[in-house]
């Protein structure tokens, strides 16, 4: 008999299973896919790490998270500094001094202030939806070239459509600095992060290619607890209806030439085509393989046949998941982590953080 039955190898299943394994705690670690890591997961071919789900760039403002990660690999010191492709234009990001003095021919954070301002004025009243909102923080042209195309792309909606929350996540600086996140701690594994999940789930056991759902009397039979991080609906057969998400598909090419692009992540703002961006993951690592490999992203509506990746967190769909969650809590020793399982837009260091505040709690664990 397990202590726990773990269902997923992402951060949340796999830092627990982690932290309950020193505590003496036996775990069982289920995973539907052929690998372990989630979609964090990395591959080598060629001698390049491959984010086979994505960019993954780690970045946090908290120490202690940072530190903690730190028994599990060395990061390397990059730091994500894409650019945007409009119709042939190359654009800097985040919205910085670079990106101001190319689209108007400006020097100064003055003048690209008094342009902003002007544009911004377009918005009188409380922004309403996502354009009216990046209207009003970086006025009409910027919305237009490196806004609309790409986030219509991404959620498979009008920007009026979207709710105004969703931008919010995009910085805007008036000072010549291409580093797009704020965070004191940044970087990628050296090495990929696959060998995370592979020590901590070194005392482990694991299944892989097991759908926990397909044969859950079994295996739920194995534990006296189950730390759930699928989809929190699935779990109860979708009674209220699936929660959505938009999803992506990833086309992966192998070039016979060193240097693609000159940067890790490009983004295509352009509504006409139909991905988001190219990444080339030699250059998260600084490589200088021969040949290269690059990913191309497009969204995709979600099903319940594919993997969700981003939780459309409208009013609808948080009603939706408050109903599934006042069932949650009349489940005795199940418990719902993750980005699935709490139905929330995270970034790693928020799952890493939510998966060791569980785990204090659940295990009695020292601060």
């Amino acid at each position: 008999m397990y202590d726990y039955l773990i269902v997923g190898s992402g951060l949340f299943g796999a830092i627990f299973a982690y932290e309950a394994t020193k505590k003496g705690k036996k775990c069982l670690v289920v995973e539907k896919r052929n690998h372990i890591g989630g979609n964090c997961y990395t591959k080598q071919e060629n001698g390049i790490n491959i984010h086979l789900y994505g960019a993954h760039i780690f970045r946090t403002s908290d120490k202690e998270i940072w530190d903690y990660m730190q028994q599990f690999c060395t990061f390397n010191h990059f730091i994500n500094s894409p650019i945007a492709n409009y119709k042939g234009e190359i654009y800097n990001l985040p919205f910085n001094m670079n990106t101001f003095s190319k689209m108007w021919n400006i020097k100064t954070p003055k003048e690209a202030q008094e342009i902003i301002n002007r544009q911004k004025n377009e918005i009188a009243t409380e922004p309403k939806n996502l354009e009216e909102q990046a209207i009003s923080l970086v006025g009409r042209d910027i919305y237009e070239k490196l806004i609309k195309g790409y986030t219509q792309k991404q959620w498979g909606r009008e920007c009026k459509e979207l709710p105004k929350s969703i931008i919010r996540r995009i910085p805007v600086r008036f000072i010549y600095d291409n580093n797009y996140f704020n965070d004191p701690y940044q970087g990628i594994p050296i090495g990929g992060y696959t060998q995370i999940f592979e020590k901590l789930l070194k005392d482990c056991d694991v299944l892989l290619n097991t759908d926990f759902l397909q044969d859950r009397d079994n295996l739920s039979a194995k534990a006296k607890k189950i730390i759930f991080t699928g989809t929190i609906d699935s779990y109860f057969d979708y009674k209220f209806g699936a929660l959505e998400y938009r999803s992506l598909d990833f086309k992966h090419e192998t070039l016979d030439i060193d240097n693609y692009q000159g940067v890790a992540v490009v983004n295509y703002t352009e509504y006409e085509i139909p991905y988001t961006r190219i990444i080339e993951h030699k250059h998260f690592e600084f490589g200088n393989q021969k040949g290269t490999i690059i990913s191309k992203e497009y969204p995709a509506n979600w099903n319940k046949d594919i993997e969700p990746y981003y939780p459309i967190n409208d009013e609808k769909n948080q009603n939706l998941y408050e109903k599934y969650q006042e069932l949650a809590k009349n489940e005795s020793n199940v418990y719902f982590g993750g980005r699935l399982g709490e139905y929330r837009y995270y970034d790693m260091q928020d799952v890493i953080k939510s998966a060791l505040e569980f785990s204090k709690k659940e295990l009695n664990l020292k601060k």
